[in-house]
């Protein structure tokens, strides 16, 4: 597989198994408009996922198309990173992932928007203004129950301090291949740790929250090596296109 497959790819898995959590909370939300905020924000994801899915298939040229990607491929051919793949059955959790999340996505798209490969960059411009939504959203509830109760404080500080130590793989470049940076395809993403903490470090305060002090997680996912709960993710997603392979309504 080449370095622009595999870089296509690993963006395509941050959307598609963010856009799988998101959907659990489709009916567990805490009102009834969260419940389609929350379905909006992963149909969103699921929308970008599709276009780099698509994209990465017609690059590799080898005839899978993005349903083959995202169905026929096991665990260890996934690429996203670990932050996405975790459950987030707490409400806090949920909102303290997606504000790192989408601060991160939202740089990269804005850099990836002047990107030499023009289907990416059109995609990424799409996105961009996509996720400028989803960082609010997460902003105004971390903001709500940041800033609310003493109880709502304590969790959602226990949720950003849950969420923290996994973001440091959004940085990592160790996975990306040089040439794809020179060529002006990729963005190093080493270059969005300094935009992305700022604007992160900005909410905490307003929202009353410490900035954690944790230790990185050992945390590999474009490597291909997950946490736990991407099987039973992937198990749970698969398994209809698995069981009917071919099938088509």
């Amino acid at each position: 597989m080449s370095a622009h497959v595999d870089y296509l790819l690993g963006l395509a898995d941050d959307a598609l198994v963010s856009s799988q959590r998101m959907g659990w909370w489709i009916s567990r939300s805490p009102q009834l408009e969260e419940d389609v905020a929350m379905a909006n924000i992963g149909l969103d994801q699921l929308g970008q996922a599709r276009a780099l899915l698509t994209h990465a298939g017609a690059v590799e040229a080898a005839g899978r198309d993005e349903d083959d990607l995202a169905y026929f491929r096991d665990e260890r051919d996934f690429r996203n990173v670990c932050l996405v793949e975790r459950p987030m059955e707490d409400f806090g959790v949920a909102m303290a992932r997606l504000l790192v999340f989408a601060t991160w996505q939202h740089e990269l798209y804005g850099a990836l928007s002047a990107s030499t490969d023009a289907t990416l960059a059109a995609v990424a411009a799409k996105a961009r203004k996509e996720t400028a939504y989803h960082v609010d959203h997460a902003r105004q509830w971390t903001l709500r129950l940041g800033d609310g109760t003493a109880e709502s404080h304590d969790r959602m500080q226990a949720a950003v301090e849950a969420e923290w130590p996994w973001r440091e793989e959004l940085y990592d470049a160790g996975t990306l291949a040089p040439e794809l940076v020179e060529r002006g395809i990729a963005v190093d993403p080493g270059t969005l740790r300094e935009p992305v903490e700022a604007r992160l470090d900005a909410v905490l305060a307003e929202a009353t929250l410490s900035r954690p002090d944790v230790a990185a997680a050992y945390s590999r996912g474009r490597q291909g090596r997950h946490t736990e709960a991407m099987g039973y993710l992937l198990a749970e997603m698969q398994h209809l296109a698995r069981s009917h392979p071919g099938v088509t309504w």
